[in-house]
């Protein structure tokens, strides 16, 4: 039986803090997992983008700061100048390997390979901010416009680049700010609606969480005319479950057990 031609793309670069299945002491979306997961033969990557104070795109993946850097707090409270002198904090095994700070969106895209050699770019868009009063208006405007213009001066061809969010009026300013990007809704919990969502706003791909993807779910977004996107799976076990579901491509935490799966050859880091 012939194997599934399935994007592989690695999840926040190289995944997340993990002791094992496998080790991972580098940060989620930082520079080094990214160019981890790229070494390793991934055909591209996800970044998490967050927006800081002073509006400037940057990606950190968790809703604080205390999590996982020497921060405290919420992006959005930080300029950009501020976030860039942030280190990223596993705990005392995992920073044994690694130095990495916090980079502005921009600084990452360029320290990627362009040109025939430039990687597939999943933006993932979070929105939340944990920091903001109830009453605040959203800044997913501001954070938008912000993401138009780094991405118009970018040398990085549209196809190559995935957009995704969660959120309706984004993707509805996105379309108008960057017709030419392909842009992604992502669903993690009501299947049904997310679906009807996506179809009433016309995106070319839907991005489903590993927990909510089946083979019929899958096979029912590719028939309504998506491009489908799963996300997770680090063991043996759940990246062989989300290959089942015969998606387009996977964000994978786990780069080299997908890419056994597949039956493509690991290169030599």
């Amino acid at each position: 039986m012939q194997r599934p031609a399935i994007t592989v793309i690695g999840h926040a670069g190289s995944g997340f803090f993990t002791p094992l299945n496998p080790f991972n002491p580098l940060p989620p979306s930082s520079l080094a997992g990214l160019q981890r997961a790229l070494a390793r033969g991934a055909d591209g990557v996800e970044i998490d983008v967050r927006l800081s104070r002073d509006s400037v795109p940057f990606i950190y993946h968790d809703p604080t700061l205390n999590s996982m850097s020497t921060g405290e707090g919420c992006v959005s409270q930080y300029t950009a100048a501020e976030l860039e002198t942030l280190a990223y904090r596993g705990g005392l095994v995992y920073d044994l390997f690694h130095d990495e700070h916090l980079m502005r969106l921009q600084t990452v895209l360029e320290a990627l390979p362009h040109g025939p050699n430039a990687p597939i770019i999943h933006l993932d868009l979070h929105e939340d901010d944990n920091c903001a009063a109830a009453t605040s208006p959203s800044r997913s405007p501001v954070l938008v416009r912000a993401l138009a213009r780094l991405l118009r001066t970018s040398s990085l061809p549209p196809e190559r680049l995935l957009i995704l969010s969660m959120n309706k009026k984004t993707v509805v300013a996105l379309r108008q700010q960057l017709p030419a990007v392909p842009l992604g809704l992502e669903i993690t919990k009501d299947f049904e609606k997310g679906l009807q969502t996506a179809i009433q706003q016309k995106v070319q791909a839907v991005v489903v969480s590993k927990d909510v993807i089946t083979p019929e779910r899958s096979g029912r977004a590719r028939a309504a005319g998506f491009q489908v996107i799963v996300f997770g799976g680090r063991s043996p076990k759940a990246v062989a479950r989300l290959v089942s579901c015969r998606p387009d491509a996977i964000e994978v935490d786990n780069v080299p057990e997908l890419l056994a799966q597949l039956g493509r050859r690991l290169p030599q880091e």
